[in-house]
């Protein structure tokens, strides 16, 4: 295991959203010593860092280029650590055992007014849920939603497979501060959303029962981790949110992860992962979702999404206003780097599936 750890002093500070703040520091320790940076502080966890003060940054990601966004981390602010916080209700530690672990109250916590709700709670009630393997095609599937019922409430739970704060996500505060996204569910060793949650299972039970969700979206927060294996990859886990939603009694539709611009031909069309999290991962029957779009490149993706339907159920969705719904996003619309004018067939191909989940509300 290696963490490389940098002392660094912070000139200044940069952009702002909910959780998060950007700040620009010299590195004052290692051979990269007077170069400037580019960090990321979760105050809730480490405290407000000001121009002049001292920072303990990780700089593990940033050095071998995997950090989404670029970031070196902010560890701990050495000489203005920040005050105790309050004493109150909560046992659920999130990110246990690591340096950093938190203590939160979870929504299905003994000590939460929402415990007696959800203590036996076992139902979505035919609830559409979206599972992705990616998150960046949140704010695609939910400009789908918007496309075909514009009031409806959508609740994003994210699980634990990219980053673990939900702070991190500048398109979880834009979409939040717009309307399109009621509320964020943060669950298993995530957190920071508006409710805390233990498991996927509570947290889909919570995004219905307790934030009234009528759509809810599911993925791992920002990053994932690939290793060019069939089974190496963090998105596996859509398989199981899948079969978590068909146990609870909602509707999972599949978001395939499409790509018509990925230079890896593994992810051309449907995503090799996507084949394997629905196809072999996800048990119960799923609603496969693919644009009704012209052209050779389409006709290979539907292709592959009927391979994936002997116990799953083929839907194609017309594309007629998706491209318009997209580009309202109030949020940049980017995956691996690539926008909507590089990849169109990715965000249009998750914008089906949520304009799918909104025409299920009233089947």
């Amino acid at each position: 295991m290696t963490i490389r750890w940098r002392s660094a002093t912070v000139q200044r500070l940069g952009a702002s959203w909910p959780g998060s703040q950007e700040l620009f520091a010299t590195l004052a320790s290692g051979p990269e010593a007077g170069a400037e940076v580019k960090a990321l502080a979760h105050p809730d966890l480490v405290g407000f860092p000001q121009p002049g003060e001292r920072v303990l940054l990780n700089t593990s990601a940033l050095a071998r280029g995997l950090g989404t966004g670029g970031y070196a981390l902010v560890v701990a602010l050495p000489d203005a650590l920040p005050a105790d916080p309050p004493a109150g209700p909560g046992h659920l530690v999130k990110a246990r055992y690591t340096p950093l672990q938190t203590m939160v109250l979870g929504v299905d916590d003994q000590e939460s007014e929402h415990h007696a709700l959800l203590a036996d709670a076992d139902d979505l009630d035919a609830t559409p849920v979206v599972v992705a393997d990616l998150h960046s095609a949140l704010p695609a599937i939910l400009a789908g939603v918007r496309a075909e019922a514009p009031d409806a409430r959508v609740v994003y739970v994210m699980t634990d497979g990219g980053a673990l704060p939900a702070a991190f996500s500048r398109a979880v505060a834009g979409l939040r501060e717009a309307g399109w996204l009621t509320s964020c569910v943060s669950t298993g060793q995530a957190f920071g959303g508006d409710l805390e949650a233990s498991t996927v299972h509570t947290g889909l039970l919570a995004a219905k029962l307790v934030a009234g969700a009528d759509v809810v979206v599911v993925a791992q927060g920002p990053g994932n981790l690939g290793t060019g294996s069939r089974w190496g990859f963090s998105g596996v886990a859509v398989g199981e949110a899948l079969n978590a939603a068909a146990v609870l009694g909602g509707r999972p539709v599949a978001a395939l992860r499409v790509s018509q611009a990925d230079a890896r031909d593994r992810h051309r069309g449907v995503s090799h992962h996507t084949l394997t999290a629905v196809g072999r991962v996800a048990l119960a029957p799923v609603d496969v979702v693919v644009p009704d779009s012209p052209g050779a490149f389409y006709d290979r993706v539907r292709e592959q999404a009927r391979s994936l339907c002997g116990r799953h159920t083929y839907v194609e969705i017309p594309e007629a206003g998706l491209d318009d719904a997209l580009a309202t996003s109030p949020v940049r619309l980017s995956t691996m780097g690539r926008g909507l004018d590089t990849d169109r067939a990715g965000f249009l191909t998750a914008a089906a599936a949520g304009r799918h989940a909104a025409r299920l509300l009233t089947s």
